[in-house]
């Protein structure tokens, strides 16, 4: 029997970053290039939950940068990093209150950085809806993740934000779902 895969509403991520974060695990990221498309199963996310996690960047209030994480969750928030490598993130919950989960890890693509060069993500996609007319969205493929699949740790390259560079905000998958 063949699951339908049927794809991810906006009304799912407009939910607390920790939860968007974990239920992630097990959905599908799908990138439309030319005529190609490009399926890979989320394994790796990072949270960052809001104005008082030290680690997001939101902490420093609207900016041009973090406008995005600053509407609605379901777009894209992407970012260069370092000046090297874009960062794709998923907005999370309501208005106003700036929360985002960063896609470490899909597929093959093992690190964030090689997800979006993998995947020819750049700035263009920022601020854009997560939805196929965008042309990068995300999938249930009806999936389900147990906890017990499930590993928590802290966040990696944090060390900035003192007590928040322990919050155990990383979810992996212990077994990562095969293509």
């Amino acid at each position: 029997m063949s699951v339908v895969a049927t794809i991810i509403e906006q009304s799912f991520f407009a939910r607390p970053a920790l939860t968007v974060a974990k239920e992630l695990l097990g959905k599908y990221l799908v990138r439309r290039v030319g005529k190609r498309k490009i399926i890979a199963p989320i394994n790796e996310v990072e949270a960052y939950i809001g104005p008082r996690d030290l680690a997001c960047h939101g902490r420093f209030g609207r900016t041009l940068r973090t406008e995005v994480m600053f509407g609605p969750g379901g777009r894209w928030y992407v970012y260069l990093c370092y000046g090297i490598h874009w960062m794709l993130n998923v907005v999370t919950d309501e208005p106003g209150h700036p929360a985002a989960v960063l896609l470490r890890g899909a597929g093959k693509f093992n690190g964030p950085g090689k997800l979006t060069k993998g995947l020819r993500i750049d700035r263009r996609l920022n601020a854009t809806e997560i939805a196929e007319s965008t042309g990068l969205w995300i999938e249930d493929h009806g999936i389900v993740v147990r906890k017990s699949q499930i590993e928590r740790t802290p966040r990696i390259g944090v060390d900035y934000a003192g007590p928040w560079k322990d919050k155990l905000y990383r979810f992996t998958m212990k077994s990562p779902i095969r293509q």
